[in-house]
């Protein structure tokens, strides 16, 4: 069964849950522990299915994203996110590729998600762990950010199921009734206007 395309990033209508956003995180500044809670209720699918389809595994997806909810209650506040799926998401994508890491650095570039990271060098630079890197790699994620913005938005939802959930092609065919070729024509062109868009930013691999 294909799967509605309203938990896409792109798609601003994807909002569905107990609470608000909003007073989601009038509790975290509360300092109430319902927060938690709450956030689990709304966002707790969505992060295990980023953090799945980066490590195939179902315990460390949960710890992952048990670990999320730990950041957020760490940085909300002072953080006030504007876009708390967003945030959410960013926080588990990057605890599932620091798992990722760790657990298959012998075999960098084998499956789908290493070959998933090797397109992505192709325009986008690495970045480090030091604070400099760090200043510098949310300044990218900004750019990127507002290059998306600049696309369809189907093309926007392709480019972040394969590069922010790390769905294979066949998947993302499916999502969007897009045959294969269609799908790596797609992000070939996308990927080349990040590539170009970034460089006039001064930003080259």
């Amino acid at each position: 069964m294909r799967r509605s395309q309203r938990d896409d990033v792109c798609d601003s209508t994807w909002e569905d849950g107990i609470l608000k956003d909003t007073e989601i995180l009038d509790l975290y500044f509360d300092r109430n522990e319902q927060a938690i809670a709450e956030t689990q209720n709304k966002y707790g699918t969505y992060c295990f299915s980023i953090a799945y389809h980066i490590l195939h595994d179902q315990e460390d997806s949960d710890e992952c994203v048990n670990d999320t909810w730990m950041r957020a209650w760490n940085s909300i506040p002072p953080n006030r996110p504007d876009y708390l799926n967003i945030f959410l998401g960013t926080i588990t994508r990057n605890l599932s590729f620091d798992r990722y890491k760790k657990k298959k650095a012998a075999k960098r570039g084998s499956g789908d998600l290493g070959v998933c990271l090797d397109e992505l060098e192709e325009c986008i630079p690495d970045t480090g762990s030091s604070t400099e890197d760090a200043v510098e790699a949310a300044e990218l994620q900004r750019m990127i950010n507002e290059f998306l913005k600049t696309l369809p938005e189907k093309d926007c939802n392709v480019f972040l199921r394969r590069y922010w959930y790390s769905e294979e092609y066949a998947e993302i065919a499916d999502r969007y009734g897009m045959n294969l070729n269609s799908v790596k024509t797609t992000l070939f062109r996308t990927r080349g206007k990040l590539k170009a868009y970034l460089e006039k930013q001064g930003i080259t691999v």
